[in-house]
């Protein structure tokens, strides 16, 4: 099926924790190269970290002068004072930039504002929706678990902007505990930053050894890639136009190229799969939320 209407790729919030260079040149590459429309920044994991704290002006100005929207995003779990204060000082900045809500602290404070919520919210029907709209969302990144049958019940009825993530390692939970300290025998406030040797997450495996999560700091993601190329006829049929990419420690510039070319028709689905597959061949993929199965899974090829 070929895809029509000018579509929005946009980069997700950085996950992980790398340091301010690896960041900075991350995202001046993204600035200069990339075919994003919108750009996420903001640590949404840990407090302690602030991912690229220290260039963020600098990262902020460079995107923008390359036709980049910045939408700056919240922490998904608001847990003492320290995060309070994180959330309000960045909600303080709406009069500029839109705010990503992702935590229900931070909803409050948006209240009546322009704002965007981020798929760590719960949304999973149209009363939900509706009440986050009413509350001043122009923008909802969906979560990644719902289906098919429910992204086209809640394409019916926005009024807002719909995204849905079509790419990277998914985000199941957050935890009030340090999963990675723990397993270097830390304690949360004793870190010493460990998160940082995983650049993509700490693969978890099973008693048998079958990986299937991978940790970074707080949080859980899944050990498996959501990759919906073949989905986005699909999604765009239904009324969604905003792709999400969520980064990693790949060439994320090569990656969104081959995103973009798919919306716009410049390569067919059998290529824009095999380019992927070539750039991460060490990767596996799965779609199977989108497809009521175990999200886990891959379905079809």
């Amino acid at each position: 099926m070929d895809i029509i209407k000018k579509n929005n790729l946009s980069l997700g919030p950085l996950l992980f924790n790398w340091d301010d260079t690896k960041t900075r040149d991350f995202y001046y590459a993204v600035a200069d190269e990339a075919p994003v429309d919108i750009v996420y920044l903001g640590e949404v994991v840990c407090s302690k970290r602030m991912a690229g704290k220290n260039t963020l002006p600098d990262i902020v100005e460079r995107l923008e002068r390359a036709g980049k929207k910045v939408i700056f995003s919240g922490l998904m779990l608001v847990l003492d004072d320290r995060d309070m204060r994180a959330t309000e000082d960045l909600a303080a900045l709406k009069e500029n930039h839109l705010i990503e809500a992702n935590d229900l602290s931070m909803v409050s404070l948006l209240k009546g504002q322009d704002h965007t919520i981020g798929p760590f919210i719960n949304i999973y029907n149209e009363a939900a929706l509706k009440y986050y709209e009413r509350g001043g969302a122009v923008r909802i990144s969906l979560p990644p678990e719902l289906p098919e049958s429910s992204l086209r019940a809640l394409a019916k009825i926005a009024n807002a902007d719909l995204e849905v993530q079509v790419f990277g390692r998914m985000p199941l939970a957050i935890s009030a505990r340090c999963y990675h300290a723990r397993a270097h025998k830390l304690h949360k406030d004793g870190c010493k930053y460990v998160c940082d040797r995983d650049p993509d997450g700490l693969t978890v495996e099973t008693m048998d050894g079958q990986e299937f999560l991978a940790i970074n700091g707080l949080q859980t993601l899944s050990y498996t890639y959501a990759n919906l190329l073949a989905e986005l006829p699909d999604l765009v049929q239904m009324g969604i136009h905003n792709f999400r990419l969520s980064p990693h420690d790949v060439n994320m510039v090569k990656i969104a190229s081959i995103f973009r070319d798919r919306l716009d028709n410049k390569i067919d689905q059998s290529q824009a799969n095999e380019k992927v597959e070539s750039e991460m061949f060490a990767i596996e993929f799965s779609n199977g939320y989108y497809h009521n199965v175990a999200g886990m899974k891959q379905v079809g090829t």
